[in-house]
């Protein structure tokens, strides 16, 4: 084989490679509705912290006292740490409001966009 052919592939196959690593690193908002923020209040009951997302749960109870759980989806903990999120920012038993984008299929999910403690104080969950 001609080495000038030889190595046009080998660049060649190396650059798609390199190329299409963050392709495989993405995890897609299809799920969510964009266009929409939806906000919910109640209390920890769970904080994953997890690779590939961490997740919050929490118990949120209607006018009537109806309890519906929630789970909001964050970012890598890469990702969160860099924005001053660590394992033990949110406990369960604390309470918050969450803001997100919710599930286009009507669960209660939602890509978790920032938070607010009981206190006031604000956090983001908005990575990038």
């Amino acid at each position: 084989m001609n080495t000038k052919w030889f190595l046009f592939l080998f660049v060649l196959a190396s650059g798609l490679i390199v190329a299409s690593n963050p392709a495989f690193a993405h995890h897609s908002t299809a799920e969510f509705d964009m266009t929409a923020m939806t906000t919910v209040k109640g209390t920890v009951t769970q904080f994953e912290w997890s690779n590939p997302h961490a997740y919050i749960h929490i118990e949120s109870k209607d006018d009537k006292g109806n309890v519906t759980e929630w789970t909001a989806e964050l970012a890598s903990l890469g990702m969160l740490s860099r924005i001053n999120w660590k394992r033990d920012t949110v406990k369960p038993g604390d309470g918050i409001t969450i803001y997100g984008n919710p599930a286009k299929n009507g669960k209660t999910l939602m890509r978790l966009d920032k938070i607010t403690f009981a206190n006031g104080q604000e956090l983001s969950a908005r990575v990038g």
